[in-house]
């Protein structure tokens, strides 16, 4: 009986130990195995970042990750060939690229052109169809005295309301459907709210301020050589009508439909390879329409920090807001200019209050934004194409001819 317990004892012990040894073989198999399913997770995971690479990202072909994202939209409509696998954008475009890039740069160059060519046209036709309807209903009437009297009516800024209110708005949508942009597009806002509202107000108005003094200074210069680089608006809708017409337009119609024009059609026209440079070439041609040296310095720079906003919010309503904002403020200060001295000395102080704060939601606003950087590639796609764009030169040398004229023709 005891050898028999014995050798049953003997033979349970094997079995186990037999077990032992086949549980630390499965065991370390195991171990074997997990390891080579996390490489082969980690292969995939590679893989999909090589395949990744190998395919570049249409809506952001450059790979800047400074850039506002999803603004510049698909560059697979300039070059196809991003869509393939594999494909590397060269450092300077090829023909086929930089030909359907330059398009982009020409129709926006054609719509400043005819914007320009045809508001400019239209004011001067109907003005001169209006005086001459009134020289013929009075025509004991000197013509000089009866343009001075359209001046001082509703009757010219009336007109130029419509003017500029029907052709902002035409060349916008040429522009957009020339650019294959959908109107909706520029509307839909991202991530806008009242707090960051007032401090982009606060923002333009600090530059509104800075543009002032600066303005002031550079006529004090031209002043001194018989030129003046300000525009006469003295005499312009003297009448109640007169003034509120003006009004509604400068506060509301302008900034709405200005919006529309160069944030809404021309930025996003100009932004297709190079969004630092559609933001300086939008704020430039913004400043060159206002045709006179102070408005320039104020829409270059506030261009640019519209286009800035434009992009972040990937709509124009931010800007409109803005633009509102300061027209309207200029407007209001600007009345203050014929009140008594008490009230001027008010207004001067409040202003030098809002300059303060304007400062500090200056330097907030660019520590929370940015303008986007340029990648090499993007260099030789901005400038560099633009300038060969007969439409876009030709743009730029008609509007600063203009207001040289402007300047000198008053000496």
């Amino acid at each position: 009986m005891v050898e028999v317990t014995a050798t049953a004892e003997v033979t349970a012990v094997a079995e186990v130990i037999d077990r032992s040894d086949f549980l630390e073989d499965y065991i370390e198999q195991d171990e074997y195995r997990s390891q080579i399913a996390s490489l082969n997770n980690e292969i995939r995971y590679l893989r999909e970042k090589i395949r990744q690479k190998e395919h570049i990202d249409k809506f952001n072909a450059f790979d800047n990750p400074t850039e506002y994202k999803g603004f510049s939209g698909n560059y697979a409509k300039i070059q196809p060939l991003v869509e393939s696998e594999g494909y590397e954008l060269p450092l300077e475009p090829k023909y086929e690229e930089r030909r359907s890039l330059k398009r982009f740069y020409s129709a926006g160059g054609w719509c400043i052109i005819l914007q320009f060519a045809l508001s400019t046209g239209m004011a001067w036709l109907l003005i001169g169809l209006i005086a001459n309807l009134l020289k013929f209903m009075n025509p004991d009437a000197n013509i000089f005295v009866l343009q001075q009297y359209m001046q001082s009516s509703s009757i010219f800024v009336s007109l130029n309301m419509l003017v500029y209110l029907v052709c902002n708005v035409l060349f916008a949508f040429i522009g957009m459907k020339w650019a294959g942009i959908k109107p909706r597009s520029v509307i839909a806002t991202k991530n806008f709210s009242f707090r960051l509202a007032v401090q982009y107000c606060m923002t333009a108005l600090f530059l509104w301020i800075l543009s002032v003094y600066l303005s002031t200074g550079i006529n004090d210069i031209f002043e001194q050589y018989g030129y003046s680089t300000v525009t006469d608006y003295s005499n312009v809708g003297k009448t109640t009508l007169g003034i509120v017409i003006m009004n509604i337009y400068t506060c509301i119609i302008a900034p709405i439909t200005e919006e529309l024009f160069f944030r809404g059609m021309l930025l996003k026209t100009f932004s297709k390879a190079n969004q630092r440079f559609a933001i300086f070439a939008t704020a430039l041609f913004f400043g060159l329409a206002h045709g006179n040296i102070p408005q320039f310095l104020l829409a270059f720079t506030l261009g640019i920090m519209l286009a800035v906003i434009t992009m972040k919010h990937s709509s124009i309503i931010p800007a409109i807001v803005v633009h509102m904002f300061i027209n309207t403020f200029s407007s209001m200060f600007g009345y203050i200019g014929n009140a008594n001295e008490t009230i001027q000395q008010i207004a001067m102080i409040l202003l030098l209050a809002l300059a303060v704060l304007g400062l500090i939601m200056f330097l907030i606003f660019f520590g929370d934004n940015h303008i986007p950087s340029t990648t090499p590639k993007q260099a030789t796609r901005g400038i560099y194409v633009a300038v060969s764009s007969f439409s876009l030169v030709t743009a730029f040398f008609i509007q600063l001819i203009y207001i040289v004229y402007l300047i000198f023709k008053k000496h």
